[in-house]
């Protein structure tokens, strides 16, 4: 879902609002078990949403009936003000829950920077979870600078774009574009048709410099014009000039031929106001009580990015909205160990990752996800998750940088917001990206 992340709080304000955030690791011995029983206590913290809440809680109490030397308690992370907050002031008043789920890979690496992670790849047994889960592929792009893995992909949502299929067909398509010139050659029959009725991309996020917007325009043409690339890695800017023009380009061409409306207009791809968007599958549910003329495949279809000419859109990458799993470093050695153990065995059957899926409709973090036997009934059922499910190894996670919220905001100050509005040339659009991003990371 698409998540607002605010700037990270001071340690010394949150410690003050929320010092009683949780008991923690509170009543445990060295070794990680409640005083005198030999039972090793592990403090979980779900998202603050009642159906993850409610699948952790099946999944702990499974895993007790055959581990009697573990007790999980599993809880939701509070959200005042934010859960990232409530994470941090746990931290600093020093009772932080063993492991916890809903943390994206910026975040992580705020967490990271301050040691208060454990590397994953460090713990008996991470080799045999990843192979277990089928997730080698998956996983690979979220390795940190430093080469270690802090965060546990649990869903990916590969962002797709949505197209208005019934829109396109009366322009003569019977499928979407796939490269820049055919998008832009798409646009021109459109405005030829309907003026200003109609718009490629309606969305007023494109004018809105908000850090985590970029994550469903920018990013998602960039990775794939740029095959995956990073971005920025660590403290260092990886960006592909050539893919970021291009996209910048792209963009810039869609303005001129009048194909964007950035301004705001209710459910605009909804009610064909616009014939292109971003969709996430948590759209469905949605569109299932509001919108039920909306069909796959009749009214409207799913792609992944388009490439710039000459690129391959077989080989199409996007963004990966996501979130994971981490075990904190303040546990005791045996904590994080019965926390990894925990995992592994959840996710040593393919069924658990499919209770999942037909429980939060959030694609799990695997590389088989789409022909695995143990999700085909829901695939089938649902058969819009499967483009999703297809590209679950080709989706890009969110940078690993500390200061994720004000680089993000760059892109859309220097240079994306400015091109959407006219302002500004691409390539010198992508120049003064460059250079302000350079200075914030020194």
């Amino acid at each position: 879902m698409k998540k607002r992340i605010p700037m990270v709080l001071s340690v010394a304000l949150i410690a003050g609002m929320l010092s009683a955030c949780s008991t923690g690791q509170s009543g445990q011995n060295e070794s990680g078990s409640a005083s005198g029983e030999g039972v090793t206590t592990i403090e979980f913290w779900a998202a603050p949403n009642p159906t993850q809440q409610a699948y952790w809680q099946e999944m702990a109490k499974a895993y007790e009936a055959q581990n009697g030397k573990v007790k999980i308690n599993v809880s939701a992370i509070k959200e005042s003000p934010t859960s990232e907050a409530s994470i941090q002031a746990a931290l600093a008043a020093k009772s932080a829950p063993t492991m916890s789920e809903n943390i994206n890979r910026g975040f992580a690496a705020q967490l990271s920077s301050s040691k208060a992670l454990v590397p994953l790849d460090t713990l008996e047994g991470y080799d045999d979870l990843l192979k277990g889960r089928s997730m080698s592929k998956t996983i690979e792009p979220w390795k940190f600078a430093d080469g270690h893995q802090y965060v546990l992909p649990i869903y990916s949502n590969p962002m797709l774009f949505g197209w208005r299929l019934d829109i396109l067909k009366e322009l003569g398509y019977n499928e979407p574009p796939k490269t820049y010139g055919e998008v832009l050659e798409l646009t021109k029959k459109l405005k030829d048709k309907y003026g200003d009725k109609k718009y490629l991309w309606a969305k007023p996020d494109l004018a809105d410099p908000t850090a985590w917007k970029r994550w469903f325009d920018f990013y998602m043409l960039y990775d794939a014009a740029s095959n995956g690339n990073k971005f920025i890695e660590g403290d260092t800017f990886t960006g592909d000039e050539k893919a970021g023009i291009e996209v910048l380009t792209f963009v810039d061409s869609l303005r001129k031929e009048k194909g964007l409306l950035a301004r705001q207009v209710t459910d605009p791809f909804e009610n064909g106001t616009g014939v292109f968007t971003d969709i996430g599958p948590w759209t469905f549910t949605t569109w299932a009580e509001k919108y039920p003329n909306l069909k796959y495949n009749e009214t409207y279809a799913l792609t992944m990015p388009p490439v710039p000419d000459g690129a391959d859109p077989a080989q199409s990458k996007t963004f990966a909205d996501t979130k994971g799993l981490v075990i904190y470093a303040s546990a005791t050695k045996a904590q994080q160990q019965a926390a990894l153990d925990f995992v592994k065995w959840v996710y040593s059957d393919a069924k658990n990752d499919a209770a999942w899926f037909k429980q939060t409709n959030l694609p799990p973090a695997r590389d088989d996800l789409s022909t695995n036997e143990s999700f085909k009934a829901i695939l089938d059922e649902s058969p819009q998750l499967k483009p999703y499910a297809e590209n679950v190894p080709n989706a890009v996670p969110p940078m690993d940088n500390t200061k994720y919220n004000d680089l993000q905001t760059i892109i859309g100050t220097e240079a994306f917001n400015k091109v959407v509005k006219g302002e500004i040339a691409p390539a010198e659009g992508w120049a003064a990206m460059k250079a302000a991003l350079e200075k914030a990371l020194k």
